[in-house]
């Protein structure tokens, strides 16, 4: 049986990694730009050999993370609060359950709107490790 995209068979995955939030907060000014102040919770720090950025971050009021040209796919998907999402020039609402799905090469941030914090899960892939 040939398998794609998966390890080959016999070979063994890493193990699984499980990692509480509260181990890994901190305050800290958000990215491009520290505009305001934000929590993260830097989620996949923790995780020895990962492929993926997988982060939670909260957005106090008037905070944002700044226009940065992105290298690689991304979603914002936000759990509460509300916010605006930002790709080339185009500006986009989001609120609890909405995701944007950025895309490799757009010039893209998000910036808390309204009156409680924006809280996000963040992710994207990592650069392919060089074999």
């Amino acid at each position: 049986i040939a398998v794609t995209g998966m390890l080959a068979l016999g070979a063994a995955a890493p193990k699984m990694v499980v990692v509480d939030e509260r181990t890994v907060v901190r305050d800290e000014p958000p990215p491009h730009g520290a505009i305001g102040t934000s929590t993260a919770y830097r989620i996949s720090d923790a995780v020895p050999e990962r492929t993926m950025e997988f982060r939670k971050r909260i957005l106090h009021r008037g905070a944002a993370i700044g226009l940065h040209v992105i290298a690689h796919d991304e979603v914002y998907y936000v759990l509460s609060g509300t916010g605006e999402v930002m790709s080339d020039g185009e500006r986009k609402p989001l609120t609890p359950g909405m995701a944007a799905y950025l895309y490799a090469g757009a010039n893209v941030g998000i910036r808390q709107t309204g009156t409680t914090p924006l809280a996000l899960i963040i992710a994207y892939p990592l650069p392919a490790k060089a074999s």
